[in-house]
């Protein structure tokens, strides 16, 4: 008896994992930055993933600007991740290396909820309007009773969903001088659940903002979704024309509009660089000698939805404030 005792005793030493060991963190492997590394290089051999670097720099807030890592600098890689350690101030004095600006690839993703809006090149076609809200509200939300144009009569059945618009102003071109479109605000959805010839009672089932009289509504599609950055197959130049809320002064997470788009061959889940020209009074003096500065990267965005000549971006990222009329661009090397 004793015998099984112990060799059920040693079974048990031998297959045992101690506790210490499975609350153990991940430990990441650490690499110094060398001269001539580039965040390509970097994802390439630490991720099999050369991809992987305008995420990389997107989700890194000590990097602000892209083409500039440090020799001296700490990575630490995970499986699934590369961190970077920002630069000690004795390491930021000295040389940099570059990292090259090729586009972005699949695999990595960012979430927009349908909040976004666009700008309707043309003046857009509603499928019918909100004319009537409960109680003669100014404002209504989720959950109210709203009151539509739309009825039997144009084929519509009770339980289909719409989604609600508002047509704001026209955007004009803040360098061009055109008019680029209408920024169209997204309010929410509502579904019809009773109908009469000429008009139906619906429910609004979601509000980003608030809905009144007057507020388009179109067919309802899904506009939740994933972003997969991908790689860029040609340069860009653009510009910032507008933005979600019409404002000027934007930063990471905001949405902006853009005057690229599909005939432009931009495509949803580029990446681009918000980029901004060095200006000086001194530099009318030298201009004709010297020529332009090189432009400098405050932020990048990432291409959410695409109409024809215009686009819906996401701002992942800001390194100062960005306004409408700053420049967009993906130069590949």
């Amino acid at each position: 008896m004793k015998r099984c005792l112990i060799a059920v005793l040693l079974a048990a030493c031998l297959f045992a994992v101690p506790l210490t060991t499975l609350a153990q963190p991940e430990e990441p492997i650490i690499y110094v930055i060398k001269q001539g590394d580039t965040l390509w290089g970097l994802s390439d051999r630490f991720l099999k993933d050369p991809f992987y670097w305008p995420d990389l720099w997107a989700r890194n807030p000590s990097v602000t600007n892209p083409h500039l890592i440090y020799p001296g600098q700490k990575l630490k890689i995970y499986p699934d991740r590369i961190e970077i350690e920002p630069a000690p101030a004795t390491v930021a004095k000295g040389p940099q290396t570059a990292a090259p600006g090729t586009g972005a690839a699949a695999g990595k993703t960012f979430v927009v909820n349908g909040a976004e809006g666009f700008l309707a090149e043309k003046e857009p076609k509603a499928a019918g309007h909100i004319i009537v809200t409960n109680n003669d509200r100014e404002l209504s939300g989720t959950d109210d009773v709203v009151y539509t144009d739309i009825g039997r009569a144009s084929g519509a059945k009770t339980g289909e969903k719409y989604s609600i618009f508002q047509k704001m102003e026209a955007v004009s071109h803040p360098v061009k001088n055109y008019t680029v479109g209408y920024r169209i605000a997204s309010l929410g959805t509502l579904q019809l659940v009773a109908l009469k010839e000429n008009n139906s009672k619906a429910i609004i089932t979601r509000s980003f903002r608030e809905v009144h009289p007057g507020s388009y509504l179109m067919p309802y599609r899904n506009r939740k979704r994933e972003i997969s950055l991908r790689s860029a197959r040609k340069d860009f130049e653009g510009y910032i024309v507008s933005s979600r809320d019409g404002v000027i002064t934007l930063g990471a997470g905001d949405i902006a509009y853009l005057d690229l788009g599909r005939k432009q061959g931009l495509e949803v889940g580029n990446f681009l660089y918000v980029v901004r020209d060095i200006k000086s009074a001194e530099m009318n003096y030298f201009k004709k000698k010297s020529g332009n500065l090189p432009r400098d990267v405050i932020g990048a965005v990432v291409i959410v939805d695409t109409g024809e000549n215009t686009s819906t971006c996401l701002i992942v990222k800001s390194v100062e404030a960005i306004y409408r009329g700053d420049r967009v661009e993906l130069k590949k090397f």
